[in-house]
C-alpha cells in the first residue's frame, strides 16, 4: 500500500540528502544519549551544537523513517527529539525542511515497527496542530487510506495518530476545510465505529478512545450516529480488555453529563451495568464506573430511576470505601513523627494572587477541607464522594439501608477487619451533611463512638475519626450550649489535642485539620480553653516536620496569640513564609482591630519583604536573596488583609512607611500577578486611608486605567482588580477622578459589550465601576449613555443586592436625570435591571429610582408612547414595578 504522494516524497528527497558524516555523528549522539553511564552535560553540549544546523530536523526525520539498519530505539529517539523540536520551534523551521519532514513521515504511518509508527503518529499530530488539514491535505487522504486498508499496521498507525490529534485538538477534526466535501470528523466517525467490533483489542481501544474525545464537543457527525455509537458501547460492555471496559464506563459517564437524553431510554440497563462494573476486579474499571453515581446526581435526573437500586449501590460503595491492599496510605500508615519527610510528600507552595469579587465560586478556587491524606484520586475516595452526593439527593431515605451496614462493620472485633471499621467511619462522615436531620437523634451516641475511635490502635482509624468528627462540627458546637454538651465538647477537644501530638504523621495532619474546622465553628468560645490549646499547639510547633507544619499553620489561624512571634523565625528566602503570611492574612481579616497588637511587626515584615525582593530583582548580591516575585505577591496580599481588618487604624503604619512608593512600583511591575495583588491593595488602602495616597493618586489611577486596555482577556484578574480599585477611588475622591473618567469608560464599554469568555467577577466590577463613575461625574458620563446602556443594564441584572449595586444604581439615576433621552432606547433593559433587585435597603435610592420611572412615564406620556414602552416589558416585571414604585 502506498501512503502519501510518492512524487512529493521523491521531490523532497531530491532536494535534500543527508551527508554521511553528519548522519554518523547524530546517530552516535542518539546512541550515547541512551547509555546510563554517559556524561549527560557533554552529550547536551553536542546536542546543542548539532541543533544549530538548519537541517538538523531533516536528519532526525531521515533516521526515524529510513535508517533501517539502526536499532529501533535510536530511530525512536530521533523521532521523539523531532517531535519536541516541532512542538517548540515550529514557526522557525524553514518551509522546504517542513515539506521534507512531512513527505518522509507520512509513508511510515503504517510502519511494521510499533515504536516507529507510534512515534510517527505523535509527529503527525503536532504538524496537524499547526497546519490543520488545510495545510496538509495529504495526511487526511493517508489516514482514510490506512483505515480502509486490511493491513493491521496501517490501521493501528492511523488510529494512533487520530487518537493523539483528538486527545489534544479535537476541534481540528470538527472544522470546515476548504476543498473538502465534509468536515474530517464526518468521514472518520463511521469508520471508527466499525472498529468497535474488531478482533484486535488495540484497535477497539483506540477507536473507542478517539470517539470518546468528541462527546463534549458533540459534532453533528457523532450526534447523527449516536444510536450506532450507543450500540457499540453496549456491545463492548463485557469486553475482555479492562482498558476497553474502562473506556466504556468513561463514555457512559460523559454522556450522562452532556447528553443524558441519549441514555434515558436505556437508563435502567445502564445503571445495572454500572453496578456490575463497580465491582469489576480491575480497580481502574471500578473507579471509572463509580464516577457514574456523582454524574447521575449532578445531571439532576429524576431520582426515582435510581431509587430501586439504592440497597445494592450503597452496599457496593461501602465495600469499595475500604482501603485496597496497594493503597499508598496503607504503606505509609505507620509512619511515625521521627521519620524524615519525603520530598514528594511536601506539596510545592505557590501563592495565589488576590482577586477581588467572585467569592461565590470564583475560578480556580479549591476546597481542600475534606481532602484525604494521600492526594491521588482512587476508588475509595470516589465511593465516599458518591455516597456523599447520594445523601444530598435522597437525604434520610438512605439511612435504613446504610446504618445496619455501618453497624455491622463498626462492631467487627477481629483485628483483621479494621479496614471495614475505618470504611464505616468514613461513611458516617460522607453523609454528615445530607442526612443530618435523620442522624440527629443518634448523634450524641455516634459522637461518643467517634471520640473513642480517636484512641484506636490503628493510625488510619484514628485519622478518619478526626475527619468524621469535624464533619459534625456545627452540631457539636450547637449542643455545647448545654451543660451536657459542654462535657462532650471538652472530651472531643481533648481527644483532638491528643491526636495533634500523635506519634503518627497522618493522624497529626487529620487532627490539625479537624481542630481548624471545629475552631472556625466555635470561634470565640475557645477562649476559656486557650491555655491547654496553646500548650498543645506550641509543643507541636517544636516537634512537627515541614509537611505538617503547614497544616498546623491553618489550625493556628484561629488563634492569633499562638503565632504572634513565629513570623520572625522564618528567613526572607524561605517559602514556608507563604503559609505563615496567609495565616496572618486570615487572622487579620477575622479579628479586625483586635489584631492591632500584632499589626506593626507583621506590617513591617511585609514592607521589608517587598523592598528586599524589589532590590533583588536588579541586584541579588546587594539584597542578599534571589528575586522571587511570590514573596512580593504574598506580602501585598497580607497588607490587603491588614487594611481590610484594621480599617482606618492602619493609617499610622502607612504614614510611617514608604508603602506608597513601593506600591506604585508594584502597580507598574511586568509580572501580572504582582500587578493583580498591588491593585487589590490600592483599593483596600483607598478605603482605609486615601489621604496617604493622594500625592501620587494620578499616577496610580493612570496605571490602573492602563490595565483595562486591549489585553484584558490575557490578564483578566489584573483587569478585574484594576476596575474594582478605580471604583473604590471614585467614591472616595469624587470629582478628583475626573481626568481619567472618559478613558476608563471607553475601556469598560468594550468589556461589557463583549462579555463572552470573561469571568463573572470582571463583568460585575465593570458594571459597578461604570455606575460609580456616573454617580461622581454624571456630567462626563451621561452624554455617552446610549453607547453602553444595554450591555451595562444586562450586567447590573446579575449583581447580587449589596451596597456596591446601590452605588451603581445611584450612578444610573444621576445620569438619567441629566440625559433622560440617552436611555429611552434602552428602557426595557433599564427596567430589567431595576427589576433585578430583591430588596433595596436604602430608602433614598428607592425614592430616586421611583423618580426616574415616574419621570419616564410623564415624558413618554406626552408623546403617547408610555403604553408602548411599558407594554414591551415582561408581565411579571410590569406587576413588580407597578407594585413597588406605584406606577
Amino acid at each position: 500500500m502506498s501512503l502519501g504522494d510518492r512524487d512529493s516524497r521523491s521531490m523532497a528527497t531530491a532536494l535534500w540528502q543527508p551527508q554521511e558524516e553528519g548522519l554518523k555523528e547524530i546517530c552516535g549522539l542518539l546512541e550515547q544519549y541512551r547509555l546510563p553511564t554517559v556524561d549527560q552535560s557533554r552529550i547536551w553540549q553536542q546536542h546543542q551544537s548539532c541543533s544549530q544546523l538548519p537541517d538538523f530536523n531533516n536528519y532526525l526525520a531521515f533516521i526515524l523513517c529510513r535508517a533501517e539498519g539502526d536499532a529501533v530505539n535510536i530511530r525512536q529517539a530521533a523521532g521523539l527529539l523531532l517531535k519536541n523540536n516541532l512542538k517548540s520551534n515550529y514557526q522557525l523551521i524553514q518551509p522546504p525542511h517542513l515539506q521534507y519532514i512531512k513527505a518522509e513521515v507520512l509513508p511510515c504511518l503504517g510502519s511494521p515497527d510499533f515504536g516507529v509508527r507510534t512515534t510517527v503518529g505523535t509527529i503527525v499530530s503536532v504538524v496537524v496542530q499547526h497546519e490543520g488539514f488545510q495545510g496538509w491535505p495529504e495526511v487526511f487522504q493517508a489516514l482514510v487510506q490506512c483505515l480502509d486498508s486490511n493491513d493491521y499496521n496501517h490501521i493501528e498507525g492511523a488510529l494512533g495518530a487520530l487518537f493523539k490529534i483528538s486527545e489534544d485538538f479535537p476541534e481540528i477534526l470538527d472544522s470546515e476545510v476548504s476543498g473538502f466535501a465534509d468536515r474530517p470528523i464526518a468521514i472518520f466517525i463511521p469508520r471508527l465505529l466499525q472498529f468497535f467490533s474488531s478482533e484486535h483489542t488495540v484497535l477497539r481501544r483506540l477507536a473507542l478512545g478517539t470517539v470518546n474525545q468528541f462527546i463534549v464537543l458533540l459534532p453533528s457527525a457523532l450526534f447523527i450516529n449516536m444510536q450506532t455509537y450507543l450500540q457499540g458501547l453496549f456491545s463492548l460492555a463485557s469486553d475482555r480488555s479492562p482498558d476497553v471496559r474502562k473506556l466504556v464506563c468513561a463514555a457512559l459517564v460523559q454522556l450522562l453529563e452532556v447528553q443524558p437524553n441519549a441514555l434515558q431510554p436505556h437508563m435502567r440497563n445502564v445503571i445495572e451495568y454500572m453496578l456490575q462494573a463497580n465491582k469489576d476486579p480491575d480497580r481502574d474499571v471500578a473507579l471509572e464506573a463509580c464516577e457514574f453515581w456523582s454524574a447521575f446526581c449532578e445531571a439532576k435526573l429524576p431520582p426515582d430511576i435510581l431509587r430501586d437500586f439504592l440497597p445494592r449501590l450503597i452496599d457496593i460503595l461501602l465495600d469499595n470505601m475500604a482501603y485496597a491492599e496497594d493503597d499508598e496510605a496503607l504503606q505509609d500508615g505507620d509512619e511515625d513523627e521521627n521519620a524524615p519527610d519525603r520530598e514528594q510528600d511536601i506539596k510545592p507552595r505557590f501563592h495565589q494572587s488576590r482577586t477581588i469579587g467572585g467569592g461565590d465560586g470564583a475560578e480556580g478556587e479549591e476546597d481542600d477541607d475534606d481532602e484525604d491524606i494521600i492526594n491521588s484520586w482512587n476508588l475509595r475516595k470516589c465511593s465516599a464522594a458518591g455516597l456523599d452526593i447520594l445523601s444530598t439527593i435522597f437525604g434520610d431515605e438512605i439511612l435504613p439501608v446504610l446504618m445496619p451496614l455501618v453497624q455491622v462493620r463498626l462492631s467487627a472485633t477481629k483485628d483483621s477487619a479494621w479496614e471495614e471499621k475505618e470504611a464505616a467511619i468514613l461513611a458516617l462522615g460522607a453523609v454528615a451533611e445530607g442526612c443530618i436531620s435523620g442522624l440527629s437523634p443518634h448523634l450524641a451516641q455516634i459522637v461518643v463512638y467517634l471520640t473513642s475511635f480517636m484512641e484506636d490502635v490503628r493510625p488510619l482509624v484514628r485519622s478518619i475519626s478526626c475527619w468524621t468528627l469535624s464533619r459534625y462540627s456545627e452540631w457539636i458546637v450547637k449542643v455545647a450550649q448545654t451543660a451536657e454538651g459542654q462535657v462532650q465538647f471538652d472530651a472531643i477537644l481533648t481527644g483532638l489535642l491528643r491526636r495533634i501530638l500523635d506519634p503518627n504523621k497522618r493522624v497529626q495532619e487529620a487532627a490539625c485539620s479537624a481542630f481548624a474546622t471545629l475552631g472556625e465553628e466555635v470561634a470565640e468560645d475557645l477562649a476559656p480553653r486557650l491555655e491547654p490549646i496553646l500548650q498543645h499547639l506550641m509543643y507541636a510547633f517544636g516537634t512537627y516536620q515541614r509537611r505538617n507544619l503547614r497544616i498546623l499553620y491553618d489550625a493556628i489561624g484561629t488563634l492569633a496569640d499562638a503565632v504572634g512571634s513565629e513570623l520572625n523565625n522564618v528567613q526572607d528566602y524561605d517559602k514556608d513564609l507563604f503559609p505563615l503570611l496567609e495565616c496572618f492574612t486570615s487572622i487579620a481579616q477575622a479579628l479586625g482591630p483586635g489584631f492591632s497588637h500584632y499589626a506593626e511587626p507583621v506590617f513591617m515584615r511585609c514592607i521589608n519583604l517587598i523592598r528586599t525582593h524589589g532590590v533583588a530583582k536588579a541586584d541579588p548580591l546587594r539584597a542578599g536573596v534571589n528575586y522571587d516575585k511570590e514573596f512580593i505577591v504574598c506580602s501585598l496580599d497580607l497588607l490587603s488583609g491588614l487594611a481590610e481588618g484594621l480599617g482606618s487604624s492602619i493609617e499610622s503604619l502607612v504614614s510611617r512607611s514608604d508603602l506608597r512608593d513601593l506600591l506604585l512600583q508594584c502597580c507598574a511591575d511586568e509580572a501580572p500577578d504582582v500587578r493583580q495583588s498591588a491593585l487589590a491593595l490600592l483599593g483596600d488602602l483607598v478605603k482605609a486611608c486615601a489621604v496617604h495616597l493622594q500625592p501620587r493618586l494620578a499616577e496610580f489611577l493612570n496605571l490602573a486605567a492602563n490595565q483595562l486596555g486591549h489585553c484584558v482577556k490575557e490578564n483578566v484578574s489584573v483587569a478585574n482588580n484594576a476596575c474594582w480599585a478605580i471604583g473604590e477611588v471614585a467614591i472616595k475622591v469624587r470629582k478628583e477622578i475626573a481626568p481619567i473618567v472618559l478613558n476608563v469608560v471607553s475601556s469598560l464599554v468594550p468589556i461589557l459589550s463583549n462579555a463572552e469568555g470573561l469571568n463573572k467577577s470582571l463583568l460585575e466590577n465593570s458594571a459597578i465601576t461604570l455606575g460609580r463613575l456616573g454617580w461622581v461625574c454624571p456630567e462626563l458620563v451621561a452624554p455617552h449613555m446610549e453607547h453602553f446602556m444595554q450591555p451595562w443594564c444586562r450586567a447590573l441584572c446579575t449583581i447580587r443586592d449589596d451596597f456596591e449595586k446601590e452605588d451603581a444604581f445611584r450612578g444610573l439615576c444621576a445620569m438619567v436625570r441629566l440625559n433622560p433621552g440617552g436611555a429611552v432606547n434602552s428602557f426595557v433593559s433599564m427596567c430589567d435591571a431595576i427589576g433585578s433587585w430583591h430588596e433595596i435597603r436604602s430608602t433614598e435610592l428607592s425614592s430616586e429610582i421611583a423618580q426616574v420611572l415616574h419621570g419616564y412615564k410623564q415624558m413618554l406620556s406626552q408623546s403617547s408612547s408610555w403604553e408602548q414602552y411599558f407594554g414591551a416589558l415582561d408581565g411579571t416585571l410590569r406587576e413588580k414595578l407597578v407594585k413597588t414604585y406605584a406606577l
